[in-house]
């Protein structure tokens, strides 16, 4: 018998209407376009502005989103899994609205988090329960509403996220197509770095916090950076030697989309090509747990079955890693 590997069979997404550019951050902060470009390589974002309308409501879209192209039945999946640094509550499991308002009734359903790594680390656990062969449907979402924790005056961080998601499935494969390996890591001893401390278990969060504007997000970007370019491009390295992959054999490189430096650095690392190397943060910012599928969305139409994707990520935690998958189908 064949080994079972979990392959994506089908992908989906979906970003909001509203369109962040840089020239209107620039009536809101002290910056520019320039600054903002050179910088980062954004050169807008997708904000999702509705009141009420929460991660839940990206998630839902881009599940649609697979359901309508794939024509599967929601009924057949089993799993929906929402990797998400911002859930709808605190208390409340933001997959499982998702799954009921999908008609996902036969699934069982849960949150994680990573933060921007999220989606990496929800391709690993997709893949393991696919792998153990008592599940033949799993659909990954990432999606997050980043809007709903930014501080629109602060540019270190306002500048850089955007609201976005994307869906992908996972099924059971005997060609040896799908998720190939994973060299994932975590350091706890970095989260001062880069988090939104408060209105958790161990930062309350009272009046006075938000007056001071302590329910944002912040960070201390020049050690963020250099912890990213250094462990993306690590892990980017590691999965390639581990695979015996060489710059000629890898078809795409699809990392997270935080900075086009960080980008770019990975992508020299491993001294892949410009046009190997999937980009879209000049659309969309970087939208946390999203940006993968957002990526894979977008370069659907010029993936071949076979491809050797390499994915790589870094996110609040420290989280970070790479994940070697071969794409299991051609595009219509």
């Amino acid at each position: 018998m064949s080994r079972i590997s979990a392959a994506i069979t089908a992908v989906g997404a979906y970003v909001p209407e509203y369109v962040l550019t840089n020239q209107i951050l620039e009536t809101m902060v002290d910056t520019n376009d320039e600054w903002i470009t050179s910088r980062t390589g954004i050169k807008e974002r997708r904000i999702l502005k509705d009141d009420g309308k929460g991660t839940s409501y990206l998630a839902i879209k881009a599940a649609k989103d697979l359901i309508n192209k794939k024509g599967i039945d929601p009924k057949d999946i089993e799993l929906v899994i929402v990797a998400t640094a911002t859930p709808d509550m605190k208390a409340a499991s933001t997959a499982a609205f998702t799954a009921s308002e999908i008609g996902a009734t036969n699934a069982f359903s849960f949150d994680m988090d990573a933060a921007c790594s999220s989606f990496l680390f929800g391709m690993s656990v997709a893949a393991g329960y696919i792998e153990s062969g008592r599940y033949k449907n799993v659909l990954l979402i990432g999606a997050d509403k980043m809007s709903s924790i930014i501080n629109y005056k602060d540019r270190a961080t306002c500048i850089i996220f955007g609201d976005g998601a994307g869906a992908v499935l996972f099924e059971p494969n005997e060609e040896n197509l799908g998720l190939q390996d994973e060299y994932l890591r975590s350091d706890g001893t970095g989260r001062e770095f880069l988090q939104a401390t408060y209105g958790g278990s161990s930062h309350k969060l009272t009046a006075e916090i938000l007056e001071k504007g302590g329910q944002y997000a912040f960070q201390e970007g020049r050690t963020v950076f250099k912890n990213a370019v250094f462990n993306m491009a690590d892990a980017a390295v590691k999965i390639l030697e581990r695979n015996n992959l060489t710059k000629d054999s890898v078809d795409w490189l699809a990392a997270h989309q935080a900075n086009k430096r960080i980008i770019d650095a990975t992508a020299q690392r491993i001294e892949l090509e410009d046009e190997k190397v999937m980009v879209n943060i000049h659309k969309y910012g970087n939208t946390t747990s999203a940006t993968l599928p957002l990526l894979i969305n977008d370069y659907e139409s010029q993936l071949k079955k076979g491809d050797n994707i390499v994915f790589a990520a870094f996110g609040g935690g420290f989280n970070w890693g790479a994940i070697y998958l071969k794409w299991a189908y051609n595009s219509k």
